[in-house]
């Protein structure tokens, strides 16, 4: 029984061997397109950020990222200032408090004791920095965003290399599966 079994399942491997070999085989060539790599690109991009803001996004030709890069350090710019000179007032206020030369009818400061007007230094202190901090991260982030996009825009992305969602129905349950297919063409 086993031997008729596997003489069996020889038949039909062999069968199945035969009847593809009749089957012809035709390798069609594609049409590539050779692109020049420019490996200073990305160096160049992050160059010119770092001299500039903006200008390496430019370079890469993504005009639409030049309001976010100027947009974000002009907030942390402001906020910057903005903090700085409510520190400076509030110290100069508590210097003059020291001196005995403040205004006891200041319409501002008349109502603060010296433990908030000292609180409100080291809140607006904190605030300062933290905004050039970010100020800073963004700086930072404007020149890692144009030399990675550098990168990015020489990278050969075809059809034969693709990830694309997918929408199957399965045919035990007839429900809809969702997943992501990778295809990658030789």
């Amino acid at each position: 029984m086993n031997l008729r079994l596997t003489l069996i399942f020889v038949f039909i491997f062999l069968w199945s061997i035969d009847s593809n070999a009749q089957e012809e085989v035709s390798i069609v060539t594609k049409d590539t397109v050779q692109e020049t790599i420019n490996p200073l690109s990305p160096s160049k991009a992050a160059f010119y950020s770092a001299v500039v803001p903006g200008l390496g996004q430019i370079y890469n030709k993504k005009y639409w990222k030049l309001p976010l890069v100027y947009g974000g350090l002009a907030a942390g710019i402001y906020f910057y200032t903005w903090n700085n000179n409510k520190y400076h007032e509030y110290r100069d206020e508590y210097k003059r408090r020291l001196d005995g030369t403040s205004d006891p009818n200041h319409p501002i400061y008349a109502g603060l004791d010296d433990d908030r007007l000292i609180r409100a230094q080291k809140f607006h202190q904190r605030n300062r920095d933290l905004s050039a901090l970010i100020t800073a991260g963004i700086y930072i982030l404007n020149i890692v965003d144009a030399n990675v996009d550098a990168h990015l825009m020489q990278f050969n992305v075809n059809d034969n290399l693709s990830l694309a969602p997918d929408i199957h129905q399965n045919q035990i349950d007839y429900k809809f599966n969702t997943g992501v297919k990778l295809t990658f063409n030789f």
